[in-house]
């Protein structure tokens, strides 16, 4: 095809290559291979039959991608990072089916990344540099370590839920509060005050309590459609993402004189949890696994509709 460079020491077996795409010196795709528009295909990349590669893709010199590989619309993965598809692998046995590696869009890969098969990494999500990657990383999420853990997201703003906040100042997120707890101190200890009114937003139907959480585990990363939440962290601190689906914000909950209150259709996250942390979270509603909005895709598909009801 002439609508695509490929450089002389290149090979190119596949014709489902997209227009204004690169492929330089010494690289080989491989017939079943698709490659979109506007991609740049470095020095030595090997690309196996079964991958699929979308528009505006950088893969950078090094990198092989094998089959059952898919990186969607400008992903960027960097030089030398490297993606496996079999869990277990023996010379001269192979798998009755590879193993799915999904990179959806904006997502990076830093240099020398390794991406475990079966691994879904989120859009926008950031794995920095030597980052071994043994879990899904969620939607914005930056990864870093051996193995990998969270260590904040892309576009949020850091808000620290403390004794020192300004609760005056809400969230910047819709359907998002924070409120001040009493809490009484004496001589014989310390009781904390939830009424209903003057702290707690609606009467509780029931409550789950969330400790002993590995500092790699991310909770939550749900909507509900129509149960409201009152979260406190009565010991140590967690981090809290929420999102509306128009704006992001990431909250410490710090201080069990502080809750936060979460309305329905919104986009709730909780990770970094101090190794002490002990999360109480009140909710308006029987457990209903229903009510539950578990893929981004399909939240940003109701919050769209809510928007256009109202």
């Amino acid at each position: 095809m002439s609508d695509f460079f490929q450089h002389p020491t290149a090979i190119v077996e596949s014709a489902r290559i997209g227009a204004g795409t690169r492929i330089w010196a010494f690289a080989h795709v491989l017939a079943g291979a698709v490659i979109g528009r506007d991609c740049n295909v470095c020095d030595h990349v090997f690309v196996e039959n079964d991958v699929v590669v979308g528009s505006r893709v950088t893969i950078k010199c090094g990198v092989q991608l094998w089959d059952g590989v898919t990186l969607e619309d400008d992903v960027f993965v960097g030089p030398n990072a490297t993606f496996t598809n079999d869990p277990f692998p023996r010379s001269k046995r192979r798998p009755a089916a590879f193993a799915r590696t999904l990179v959806r869009a904006g997502a990076s890969i830093g240099a020398n990344a390794t991406i475990l098969p079966g691994v879904t990494v989120g859009s926008r999500a950031m794995v920095a540099a030597g980052s071994v990657v043994t879990h899904d990383v969620p939607k914005g999420a930056i990864v870093m370590g051996n193995p990998a853990v969270i260590r904040g997201y892309d576009d949020v703003s850091n808000a620290a839920a403390d004794s020192s906040s300004d609760l005056a100042r809400s969230p910047k997120v819709r359907g998002v509060w924070l409120r001040r707890l009493r809490r009484v101190d004496d001589l014989r200890g310390q009781l904390l005050v939830g009424e209903l009114g003057s702290g707690l937003p609606f009467v509780p139907s029931r409550f789950f309590v969330v400790f002993d959480v590995p500092s790699r585990e991310v909770r939550g990363e749900c909507a509900h459609r129509q149960l409201s939440q009152f979260l406190v962290c009565l010991r140590g601190s967690v981090r809290i993402v929420v999102d509306d689906g128009r704006n992001r914000q990431e909250l410490l909950l710090d201080d069990q004189r502080v809750g936060l209150h979460v309305e329905p259709l919104v986009w709730c996250a909780q990770y970094r949890f101090s190794a002490d942390a002990l999360l109480l979270v009140l909710a308006s509603r029987e457990y209903d696994p229903d009510d539950y909005i578990r893929e981004y895709a399909e939240f940003s598909a109701a919050v769209q509709a809510r928007d256009a009801r109202t």
